[in-house]
């Protein structure tokens, strides 16, 4: 991610840019526009594939609301767009249609894109677990994984992972068995 402002800027002026350029994604990172690429299609498949998961599981108990890649205001200076957000039906009330979210989900989970993994595993992992998301999961479709963190203390604790074709169930979810093997973009024959 690059960045391209010199000038430190607030959550509330980045908002006001409104949508993002065309084949970029915006974040406000310490008040400076951060620029990143948007998602290539193996990044775009685990992404669908594991909210599909999530969603059902998610309306059939009715248990809150699961977004993807919106804006979320993190600090006064830092706004981020975490590819699936997930609140707990209590603390829906902090989603409005039209705004950012300000407030902390409950589950953020970032999927790992050529040249993200050291800011989804260093950055916004310290950032997550800085703002009080109670559990943050980094799957990386390349290495087909997926871990989990669950903060206690103020930082996160690893609490589970998986790879390849193997199922596991997470925190938030523990009744939900996520079967990997049905989230990674297939092999395709040229």
């Amino acid at each position: 991610m690059a960045t391209i402002s010199q000038i430190k800027m607030t959550a509330r002026q980045f908002q006001q840019l409104g949508e993002d350029p065309a084949g970029v994604r915006l974040e406000l990172v310490d008040g400076n526009i951060a620029v990143s690429p948007s998602p290539l299609p193996r990044h775009s498949y685990v992404e669908k594939r594991l909210s599909n998961i999530l969603l059902n599981h998610i309306i059939e108990n009715d248990l809150g609301e699961l977004l993807g890649d919106t804006d979320t205001v993190f600090g006064p200076h830092d706004v981020r767009r975490p590819d699936l957000i997930y609140f707990k039906k209590e603390r829906t009330y902090l989603i409005q249609e039209d705004q950012a979210i300000e407030g902390s989900p409950d589950l953020c989970v970032e999927i790992v894109s050529p040249g993200s993994g050291s800011v989804d595993r260093r950055d916004k992992f310290k950032q997550y677990a800085d703002a009080g998301v109670p559990y943050y999961w980094i799957v990386d479709p390349q290495l087909k994984t997926i871990e989990a963190f669950r903060l206690v203390g103020g930082k996160y604790r690893a609490s589970g992972r998986a790879q390849g074709t193997q199922t596991i169930a997470l925190a938030p979810f523990p009744e939900l068995t996520i079967p990997l093997g049905k989230i990674w973009f297939p092999a395709r024959k040229k």
